[in-house]
């Protein structure tokens, strides 16, 4: 018996491109929701456009549009909007990650929407969301990670303000955006009625900020950057070893008397200027050269495992080449392997939301552009080979120049 999946029988019209919006929509299709993917017929999706490529194809695209199916629209034709609006009462849900604005143009807006499917949770995941003097401003991931203040306190040096090495402005909205619609469709079911779901980069950055906005609000200055260091875990950071560095995280004293048997430094125990973590935090520049003249005395897999032995947190700084050999990372099914009917076998992320009874698939490869188009206008609007094609013929299902 086939396994039920979580979202099966809720139905997701994506007209989003790139990251943010894909990387929602990718999860609620992990979680069994079928997923159509409105793309431009001349080209398609702009990250189709983003290399590494396979048999030309991008590994980008593959990589966050596995489980949909794809179908392409010229929306300049208006023949194409009102295919569109005679779809919308087989939806569950719309995503889209326009400038806000955009859709209401083409008459496709949520307020248009509504009308004809009260019941449709309509999502927009923008740069700077729908309100706001901002609303109208346009936004990529390294412009929200420094507006929302997470440049400002990553890295090492206020003089090199550091982004983050993965898109985290376009990720976290994506994730935000999953969970708002998941919320909304809760909300249907005691109230019969959908709602928009306007989820904002900038906003999503702030949220994230953590203990960095109490610090500020408590202390009444700006916290600065301090590298792999904690605000208030000390030892909280990367040491170098004989042969690479480790990663520490002492998170209480007990783990302290821990971790000074270990490494050969039970003196330390006795100093009182690191006897607490309050002590260690405040003394820090005094205890991390101690630490790390001791730490380079061996190397990152015996200290990991002398570590481990006593249950202090530590691990490697490992290159992605060696993420995808982890045994952790193989145990959990994070990286899988897909077939594609054009680049052929695939390796991508898997999905990171296990669940017990209703399990995240990866069951099929991302579509190539257009590929569902005709079975979807057949499945949702009955149309006949006859008319799909006369509306090839009038532009609306391909680029007309």
């Amino acid at each position: 018996m086939a396994v039920k999946k979580a979202l099966e029988k809720i139905r997701v019209l994506d007209f989003t491109r790139v990251l943010a919006g894909p990387f929602c929509t990718m999860l609620l299709a992990d979680m069994g929701a079928e997923v159509i993917k409105v793309e431009h017929p001349q080209g398609g999706d702009d990250s189709r456009a983003f290399g590494p490529f396979v048999e030309g194809e991008s590994a980008y695209f593959m990589s966050i549009n596995r489980n949909k199916k794809s179908m392409t629209l010229n929306l300049k034709k208006p023949r194409a909007v009102e295919l569109i609006r005679k779809m919308i009462p087989s939806f569950d849900v719309v995503v889209e990650n326009f400038r806000p604005g955009v859709m209401d143009k083409l008459g496709i807006g949520y307020e248009e929407l509504k009308k004809i499917n009260p019941r449709l949770v309509y999502a927009s995941s923008s740069g700077f969301g729908y309100t706001g003097p901002y609303s109208q401003f346009p936004a990529y991931d390294l412009i929200v990670q420094g507006m929302g203040g997470v440049m400002s306190i990553t890295g090492d040096s206020e003089d090199r303000p550091q982004k983050s090495g993965s898109s985290i402005g376009d990720i976290f909205a994506g994730v935000f955006c999953a969970v708002g619609i998941l919320g909304a469709l809760e909300a249907r079911h005691e109230t019969g009625k959908g709602q928009m779901v306007d989820v904002a980069m900038l906003d999503c950055q702030v949220a994230i900020l953590e203990n960095a906005i109490s610090r500020c609000l408590t202390t009444g200055t700006d916290p600065k950057p301090i590298g792999n260091r904690h605000s208030s875990i000390t030892p909280f950071a990367t040491f170098k070893t004989r042969d690479g560095f480790v990663n520490i995280a002492v998170g209480n004293d007990s783990l302290w008397e821990k971790f000074c048997g270990q490494i050969g430094e039970k003196k330390l125990l006795a100093d009182e200027r690191f006897r607490t973590n309050a002590l260690r935090t405040a003394n820090r520049d005094d205890l991390e050269p101690l630490l790390a003249a001791a730490m380079e005395k061996d190397s990152t897999t015996s200290w990991i495992d002398r570590l481990r032995e006593v249950g202090v947190p530590c691990g490697p700084i490992n290159k992605v080449s060696q993420v995808l050999q982890d045994p952790q990372v193989a145990a959990r099914e994070m990286i899988l392997e897909v077939d594609h009917p054009k680049a052929g076998r695939q390796k991508i992320p898997g999905c990171p939301i296990k669940m017990s009874e209703t399990p995240c698939a990866v069951e099929t490869a991302s579509p190539l552009l257009g590929a569902h188009t005709e079975s979807v206008l057949s499945e949702f609007l009955g149309l006949s080979a006859q008319e799909i094609q006369s509306l090839r013929k009038e532009g609306v299902l391909q680029a007309d120049w």
